[in-house]
């Protein structure tokens, strides 16, 4: 039975394949699909930026990967009328990188600097004037022989994205007139990037199936685009070309991705909670080292959607299993939990 809502959604459009990276991703808002609130704020700041013949503020993103932040900096450029130039914090090791960068950006042009957090120091400091004053200052040499060099820039957008904005420093951040947080996206909202995806790239998607897709994708539209490219290949090979429920089911058991969006990393952070220490607290540094796995990856990739579905909690002690993660394993949550303590191993 076909959904109404649904009705105005593409099922099949024809793109040249080689186009399909470029193609997915939405050329302007009223393309982009979710983040509303964003969406709704940004239209509002760009038409008065233009109405006033400025570029766009500088705008930072921050919130979980694969939300769309490099894909809202590529529509303010292209509703702004400039140039998107990309780059990411750990790319730019000294100032030189930045300035070399910089001197080339043209009026109006936004440049997108990925994961901002991760800049050093010494590049930081050198962004300053850059964003206040559009002017960059470099010293030339060392010692009695050095000195600064002054160079006028054209007025430009920075857009920063970082996964961890507490990480940045308080004078990086407060130069950012424009500060949005994007939020997991909801089954609705994903199912209609799907859909849509699935008419760019030339897939024939019923929406039941994309429905399924948007269910285990975790809240993130990047996650989605990724199982609908599996659930692709599962169709040409294993089904009939196009995609039904029963073939995105299937194509999620072979990629182990449950009907809760959990695939065999989250089961197994859960497992070894439950199983080698009877349902926490453990702190992350044990628990990262029993699963042989990045601290950094478990706090980043897996925990936030663990927390999200309620199946794990941050407690001050460290992390615990909830009564739902036990029932999720298929079994019984230990009595007086409440007043039963692991030694503590510093790292919550």
């Amino acid at each position: 039975m076909q959904d109404d809502r649904y009705e105005n959604e593409p099922r099949f459009f024809s793109a040249p394949r080689s186009q399909e990276d470029v193609t997915v991703r939405p050329r302007s808002l009223d393309d982009f699909i979710g983040q509303e609130r964003v969406r709704e704020k940004l239209r509002i700041y760009m038409e008065a930026a233009r109405g006033r013949g400025e570029p766009l503020d500088h705008i930072l993103f921050y919130g979980p990967p694969g939300l769309g932040k490099t894909t809202l900096a590529g529509i303010i450029a292209q509703e702004m009328g400039g140039q998107l130039r990309t780059t990411t914090g750990p790319a730019l090791e000294r100032a030189g990188d930045l300035a070399a960068i910089v001197s080339n950006v043209e009026p109006g042009d936004v440049l997108f600097i990925d994961e901002i957090h991760r800049m050093p120091a010494q590049v930081e400091e050198i962004l300053y004037p850059a964003m206040e004053d559009f002017a960059l200052h470099i010293v030339v040499g060392k010692g009695p022989l050095a000195k600064t060099i002054g160079l006028s820039l054209p007025r430009f957008t920075l857009c920063g994205a970082t996964t961890r904005l507490g990480l940045l420093t308080s004078p990086l951040r407060a130069r950012f007139g424009i500060v949005e947080q994007l939020a997991l996206y909801t089954e609705e909202e994903l199912t209609r990037i799907v859909l849509r995806a699935g008419g760019v790239m030339e897939i024939q998607i019923l929406v039941e199936a994309a429905r399924e897709i948007a269910r285990r994708a975790r809240g993130t539209p990047r996650v989605a685009l990724r199982l609908l490219r599996r659930v692709r290949d599962v169709a040409a090979v294993r089904g009939r070309g196009s995609i039904d429920a029963e073939v995105a089911a299937r194509a999620m058991d072979m990629l182990d991705v449950d009907a809760e969006g959990l695939d065999e990393g989250d089961r197994r952070i859960l497992r070894t909670i439950v199983d080698l220490f009877d349902g926490g607290p453990v702190g992350l540094g044990t628990m990262a080292a029993a699963l042989n796995e990045d601290m950094q990856t478990i706090e980043d990739i897996y925990e936030p959607y663990l927390i999200q579905k309620g199946f794990l909690e941050r407690t001050p002690r460290g992390r615990r299993a909830t009564g739902s993660a036990y029932a999720y394993l298929g079994k019984s949550a230990p009595t007086g939990r409440e007043g039963f303590l692991l030694p503590f191993d510093g790292e919550a």
